[in-house]
Formats: C-alpha cells, sequence, structure tokens
C-alpha cells in the first residue's frame, strides 16, 4: 500500500463533493503535470491511501481520507473541446492524460498548510519542500501514520 497527497480546488471539487457524489468516489480529472499523471498511471493502485488536499483557496489543508478504488483510464476532458482541461493534441487512440477514480472514506477537521509546517516529523513531506507545486505527491508511511494520529487525536 502507498499513500498520497492529492490537490483539488474547492471550487471544483471539494471533499464536502465527493462525499455527496455517488458511491461518495469521483473522478480525479483535468491533472496536466507529466509527473503527476505518471504517479496516477504507475504508481498508485486500488487500496492506496489519500490525503484530500484543498488547495488555492483561503486556507489550503488536508481536508479528508480518501482512498484510490480503481485503475487509470483515459482522462475524458481532455478531448472535449470546451473543458478548459481540452488538450488538442490527445486522441481517443493515443490519449495523454489519464484519471483515476478516488473515493472518500473520512471527514477530518481542517488541518491547515500552516500547522502541518510545524510539525517535526512531516519536515521532508513532498508538499512542505520550497518550489513544491505538484498537485499529487507521494506520502511516506511515517507521514501518514503521523496525519492520522493527529486527525483521530482531534476528533
Amino acid at each position: 500500500m502507498q499513500y498520497w497527497l492529492m490537490k483539488s480546488e474547492p471550487d471544483e471539487v471539494s471533499f464536502d463533493d465527493v462525499l455527496a457524489a455517488p458511491a461518495q468516489t469521483v473522478a480525479w480529472f483535468g491533472v496536466r503535470n507529466y509527473q503527476a499523471r505518471n504517479f496516477m498511471r504507475d504508481a498508485m493502485r486500488p487500496g492506496d491511501g489519500v490525503l484530500f488536499y484543498h488547495s488555492s483557496c483561503p486556507q489550503p489543508g488536508i481536508a479528508g481520507l480518501a482512498e484510490v478504488v480503481g485503475t487509470p483510464y483515459p482522462d475524458a476532458t481532455q478531448f472535449d473541446a470546451h473543458s478548459k482541461y481540452h488538450d488538442p493534441k490527445a486522441t481517443p487512440e493515443q490519449p495523454r492524460w489519464i484519471s483515476i477514480d478516488v473515493r472518500a472514506t473520512k471527514k477530518t477537521r481542517l488541518l491547515p498548510l500552516a500547522e502541518l509546517r510545524t510539525i517535526a516529523a512531516l519536515e521532508d513531506m513532498v508538499l512542505l519542500q520550497k518550489g513544491s507545486r505538484l498537485s499529487i505527491t507521494p506520502v511516506t508511511k511515517g507521514q501518514w501514520n503521523t496525519i492520522v494520529k493527529l486527525l483521530e487525536k482531534d476528533a
């Protein structure tokens, strides 16, 4: 089992949106960075843990826990000329971008980025590194356990 931090802008898809979705599951779409895409395509497996992170908002932070619940498939938005994620170079025969399904497992309090920065056990977390802007990053088992314990303690 692996662990991931996946960023979503809450005005596009919030953790509450995932909770309200059928089977509390959404397609993770719109990833347009090759490294993040490669994580989804090559490394993510059903059952992997996900820290669902709200980004590009007044208070960014971890909003809940989720899990990967499927295998990668072509992201339909790349073929939609009306989508902001449209990629004219992508074709159904040779898609460039993929989606993966994510299911909410537990809503938590918002664990703000500012608080994450104060936790010594997380100092090596990719999210907290200077210049880190990837929408999907790996999380170590130790980092996952630290965050989950903190959230359980606060519950």
